[in-house]
């Protein structure tokens, strides 16, 4: 990995669940290079309860990252010190 960051608006979250239907969540979509898929999920998921990853569009090879709303902060740390390292965009 590299540690090099990008601008936070690059990969800054897309959605929040309206207050009072449950649990904060945000999400944000991402495509990386398809090669590496299974390494960035694999590091997504080595973080207990941070984050889970699902397949958007396997055609476009978009991801959904969705995670509870008091981990923003640390999902967008993790997303910027990886994104040089799997070519991560934000879909918008």
């Amino acid at each position: 990995m590299t540690s090099k960051s990008r601008q936070p608006s690059q990969v800054a979250s897309d959605e929040r669940q309206p207050a009072g239907t449950g649990p904060a969540m945000g999400a944000v979509m991402v495509w990386i290079e398809p090669r590496k898929t299974m390494l960035f999920k694999a590091i997504i998921e080595s973080y207990d309860n941070l984050a889970t990853l699902r397949t958007e569009d396997p055609a476009r090879h978009h991801l959904r990252l969705c995670y509870g709303i008091e981990s923003e902060a640390e999902v967008m740390e993790l997303l910027a010190g990886m994104a040089d390292e799997f070519s991560l965009r934000r879909i918008e």
